[in-house]
């Protein structure tokens, strides 16, 4: 097996500022059982704590691609369609803040590089056994990063951070740049970052499982791309983090080692966003409409289902979506399901039948947003 060198920054300042509240979740000392059953006192805990803390001045959602994903991952042992798989439509969220001496922040979560996405060792193999005629009516393009920047006034430069809930297909070179010329997208020189001013906050464990992969793992990650990112455009983070008033990155391992969630205060209350799960309803099944979810998890008991395309770790990913589902409110326009906001959410396809979801947010708006969405 050959290890991928990442370069980390030499004493990078803190980032943030740490949370302790949801600590004794991954307390090694304790087992899977245990830390689930202490799931809803500290989840509770959480969400006052988090309140307090205020609201970003914005946030709004930006489509990027639709795609198809195996139902046998997108929607672990439940499902009983027959359709082989789902359409998933990943979304790019701008969030912006100020800082109490007046400074405007911008983050970008989940600023997908769809172009260079396809590249990732599983999608690469699935389009070359697509016929063209059929790829175009399983994958549509809706937009790009800089093109969705541009239609609400935010230049390239003025973008503090780059966030993923994890890096599977990411191949962040274009926004980062590069220390050397990337031969294989045919550039005889470094690659100038088209955010030259930005950061990649990361789980410090997803970049040192990145350098060293699984089996796995390997299909979903481009760890090469990773080898001349300049040092000081990464910003590796540990464990749960308050980013600014009402915006916090926690740690919630298991669909991959280093996952993490955006989870935002608002005016209609806590969302949560990542790709534990890819449908809201998979952490309220028993509402759910899809055949074979809430049998499913009647027959096992299980509380939710997973997105399991690698199981890392599928007890720490279980109770992770369990902490998902008790920080988020209830969703205004459907009481039954939270405001969970999957990162990549299911969507109805004609060609994947029995597949559609049975609600789904298509966006997560907050504040007042200037330009064009």
């Amino acid at each position: 097996m050959t290890a991928v060198a990442i370069s980390l920054p030499q004493d990078v300042p803190p980032f943030g500022t740490p949370i302790d509240t949801l600590a004794p979740l991954v307390d090694p000392e304790v087992g899977f059982g245990a830390r689930l059953g202490r799931v809803g006192d500290l989840a509770a805990a959480f969400r006052v704590e988090f309140a307090s803390t205020g609201k970003p001045d914005q946030v709004s959602t930006h489509e990027l691609i639709t795609l198809p994903y195996p139902t046998r991952f997108a929607l672990w042992r439940a499902a009983t369609t027959l359709a082989p798989f789902v359409s998933i439509t990943n979304r790019m969220l701008i969030v912006r803040w100020s800082e109490p001496d007046g400074r405007r922040r911008i983050l970008l979560f989940e600023p997908s590089d769809v172009e260079r996405g396809i590249a990732t060792p599983y999608f690469a193999q699935l389009a070359a056994k697509t016929p063209w005629p059929l790829r175009n009516l399983l994958v549509t393009r809706h937009g790009d990063v800089l093109s969705h920047l541009a239609s609400v006034g935010i230049a390239a430069e003025d973008v503090d951070y780059l966030v993923f809930d994890h890096l599977h297909t990411q191949d962040v070179r274009r926004w980062l740049g590069t220390t050397a010329p990337q031969a294989d997208v045919g550039q005889g020189e470094p690659m100038t970052a088209a955010f030259p001013n930005a950061r990649l906050i990361v789980q410090r464990h997803e970049l040192e499982a990145m350098a060293d992969l699984h089996p796995l793992q390997k299909p979903w990650y481009q760890p090469e791309t990773y080898r001349d990112l300049p040092p000081e455009s990464l910003w590796p983070i540990d464990g749960d983090t308050l980013v600014a008033p009402g915006v916090a990155l926690l740690s919630t391992p298991g669909h991959v080692t280093g996952n993490q969630t955006l989870v935002l205060n608002t005016d209609s209350g806590i969302w949560a966003s990542s790709e534990n799960a890819i449908a809201v309803e998979c952490l309220w099944p028993e509402n759910s409409r899809i055949p074979g979810l809430t049998r499913s998890a009647q027959r096992w008991q299980r509380e939710v289902i997973l997105n399991a395309n690698t199981l890392e770790t599928t007890a720490a990913q279980y109770n992770s979506m369990v902490l998902e589902k008790r920080l988020v409110d209830r969703c205004q326009a459907d009481t039954r399901f939270g405001q969970f906001f999957p990162s990549s959410e299911l969507t109805r396809n004609r060609m994947n039948p029995g597949t559609g979801p049975t609600f789904a947010h298509g966006a997560l708006t907050h504040g007042v947003i200037s330009g064009r969405s």
